[in-house]
């Protein structure tokens, strides 16, 4: 069975997902550039960056949680 991006994501520390999630951001607004200016030729690739974020963003909530359910 092929792993999932959200299983691969699990496996990332905090800081590897920090840092996975600045450099997505960074590749989607050069897309939406590219976008503007008429340059982007793969108008699936921000449909795909921005499901990455939300998925990353998902998993650091999930870390979150955990970490305060933890302390209390």
């Amino acid at each position: 069975m092929k792993a999932t991006k959200i299983d691969e994501f699990r496996k990332l520390s905090m800081d590897e997902i920090h840092a996975k999630l600045a450099d997505t951001r960074e590749e989607l607004m050069k897309l939406r550039f590219q976008q503007v200016t008429g340059q982007l030729t793969d108008t699936s690739r921000l449909r795909i960056m921005s499901r990455d974020i939300a998925r990353m963003e998902t998993i650091l909530n999930e870390f979150r949680d955990a970490a305060m359910e933890s302390a209390a």
